[in-house]
């Protein structure tokens, strides 16, 4: 079983304080190496990646307290890293004095959010019922854009694709984009550090959870087997939900143990995880794999369908970071909170491209999980 993690691992700390002032500097709990990897991935300085950290932990808090102050008026929110803040959408002025009391910067808003998100559920409805064609890559509510945008394979148009445009125009704004098409990050059996599934598989742990750890669902179907890195037996597959879904439980057994914790590979420390705030569309966040190990972006969506020639996927999270086969059900960090498990993407580590994860609060909420926490 595995034995590479030596940290001296403290109680579960408390819950954080309600107010912003009695925030941690994210420098003082983020691991070296994800601040290594932000530098190297985001083209910052040490100062810079650990003074947008310490802005991006701040902003996760305020994002429900804005949301609330809002109300209907709620038109979507993103990280700026140029201003340092939060900003919301708002579809009526008069609620933009509340916004900016709760600590965000309020700017003016075409379509509110529950709008955007009512017409990305009944395009959602639509292909269950009639799958989108192939040459749709997915679709997703875009709160700067004001409308969903449906994003199409370059080049690629006919009546089928035309056929399901009308109809998602039928749900509300639609605006039409491309981009390539994004395949699970699942590979066949290889060395490095992985878990493997039914001995031909390979996957990467997500985070650990009380018994046991989640990853992706494409990964394995429940019920099946997965030996450790070392091949040792490690446990099965407790639940698994893929196309539709994109997450996994494994239970394990067999010796193996829980940590608090993102491996660095080697390369970069190992990062403590203290808990799941989401951070917002804008914030930087790092992905650790078996395949690629530690790389780090941005965070481009949320609530987005992903169109895999296995299915659609829903409410995932596009980011700019960069994965490879084999990296499929790794961590996504940002800080020391949890945001999510890899699911898929399109591109590489060398030319760069966009990879999706699935939210671990989905995960958690589905099989009635906790995250081992530091």
């Amino acid at each position: 079983m595995r034995r590479r993690i030596a940290l001296t691992l403290g109680s579960a700390t408390a819950v954080l304080a309600a107010s912003l002032t009695a925030l941690t500097p994210a420098a003082a709990q983020a691991s070296p190496g994800l601040l290594a990897a932000m530098q190297r991935d985001l083209g910052l300085t040490a100062t810079q990646a650990s003074a947008r950290l310490t802005r991006e932990m701040s902003a996760a808090r305020v994002l429900p307290v804005a949301q609330q102050a809002a109300g209907p008026a709620f038109g979507g929110a993103w990280f700026d890293p140029a201003r340092g803040k939060l900003v919301v959408g708002v579809t009526d002025p008069a609620a933009a004095a509340a916004v900016r009391r709760a600590g965000a910067e309020p700017v003016a808003a075409r379509t509110s959010a529950a709008a955007l998100d009512a017409a990305k559920a009944a395009i959602d409805a639509s292909a269950k019922a009639d799958p989108a064609p192939a040459a749709v890559t997915g679709w997703r509510a875009d709160p700067r854009a004001g409308s969903v945008v449906v994003t199409v394979r370059p080049g690629a148009r006919g009546a089928d694709v035309d056929a399901f445009l009308a109809r998602a125009a039928k749900a509300g704004p639609v605006t039409v984009a491309t981009a390539p098409a994004a395949e699970p990050f699942a590979a066949g059996t290889v060395g490095g550090d992985p878990y493997y599934i039914n001995g031909n598989t390979r996957c990467s742990i997500g985070f650990s959870v009380q018994g046991g750890f989640v990853s992706a669902g494409h990964c394995g179907g429940t019920g099946s087997s997965v030996v450790g890195w070392d091949g040792s037996w490690m446990g099965t597959f407790a639940g698994s939900s893929f196309p539709g879904n994109d997450y996994s439980f494994i239970r394990i057994g067999g010796g193996w143990w829980t940590a608090p914790v993102v491996l660095g590979w080697g390369t970069v420390s190992d990062a403590l995880v203290r808990g799941s705030w989401v951070a917002p569309v804008g914030t930087s966040v790092c992905r650790s794999g078996s395949t690629t190990h530690w790389h780090c972006g941005t965070v481009l969506g949320q609530n987005e369908t992903v169109n895999y020639a296995q299915g659609a996927v829903h409410q995932m999270t596009r980011t700019s970071v960069c994965a490879e086969p084999g990296d499929s059900g790794g961590s996504f960090i940002t800080g020391d909170q949890a945001q999510g498990v890899t699911s898929g993407g399109w591109g590489n580590c060398r030319s760069g491209g966009e990879t999706w994860f699935q939210p671990v609060n989905e995960i958690l909420q589905t099989y009635g999980l906790s995250l081992v926490t530091a």
